[in-house]
């Protein structure tokens, strides 16, 4: 699953979706006390419109299921709310969806970014990206390059520095942790690649202006990145 574009195939279920019937359908639920064949109708609208669809049925079920008068108003409330998350959760994601096929015409990002099989201090992310001013252009193709260079001192690279164990641990399992931490900083590192170029596209950027390579800012203070580091068009401080 890409991060920054909905899959096509939760695309073409979201592009399909009545959601004026989907209401009622949530509606007549909350009536009938049962969530009928909404499963069906939403099961490939994303983990988003999933997990809105769980808490609904969740819900649902305890509602048809308590016997007190106080206990079932109490759960219909939980219930009706749940629905409306729900209702909100699918409208969200079919203006997401409307949203990328409009920026679709102008520029694609190819989200799709697998990890390295190993991870060191000196990483990198390549964003491959196409292009153009006007729909009537042709596509021009692009790459940028984010590197950034882990500072090994940083305490999360070191998990057995202090207090000492009682045990030191093998070195396996000293690496073991080294690429966990290394992983997750790769990780931050391309989400933040992804969704920069994303942003900058979106804010009426230029493309001939991306660079080749980015270097990737640090936080002055953590030495570690943060939600500003891959912004390639910042000036910087």
């Amino acid at each position: 699953m890409g991060e920054i574009n909905i899959p096509r195939d939760q695309q073409a279920a979201l592009a399909a979706l009545d959601v004026d019937a989907i209401r009622r359908m949530i509606d007549d639920a909350l009536r009938r006390e049962q969530p009928g064949d909404l499963y069906l109708r939403l099961s490939n609208c994303g983990p988003y419109v999933a997990n809105r669809l769980q808490a609904f049925e969740r819900d649902l079920a305890r509602y048809s299921q308590a016997k007190s008068a106080k206990k079932r108003e109490e759960t219909y409330n939980d219930a009706h709310r749940a629905g409306y998350k729900l209702k909100d959760a699918i409208e969200a994601m079919r203006a997401r969806l409307e949203r990328e096929q409009k920026f679709a015409q102008l520029f694609l990002i190819d989200d799709l970014i697998m990890p390295p099989f190993r991870f060191s201090e000196r990483m990198s992310v390549d964003v491959h990206y196409r292009w153009r001013r006007n729909v009537e252009d042709p596509w021009t193709h692009g790459t940028i390059t984010f590197t950034h260079q882990v500072d090994p001192h940083l305490g999360y690279l070191r998990p057995y520095a202090a207090p000492a164990p009682k045990r030191k641990p093998s070195a396996a399992k000293q690496e073991q942790a080294r690429q966990l931490a290394l992983h997750q900083t790769w990780d931050q590192l391309m989400k933040g690649a992804l969704y920069a170029v994303r942003d900058y596209f979106q804010g009426g950027g230029d493309g001939a202006e991306i660079p080749k390579t980015y270097k990737a800012t640090v936080d002055a203070y953590s030495r570690d990145l943060n939600n500003f580091s891959t912004r390639f068009w910042r000036q910087p401080a």
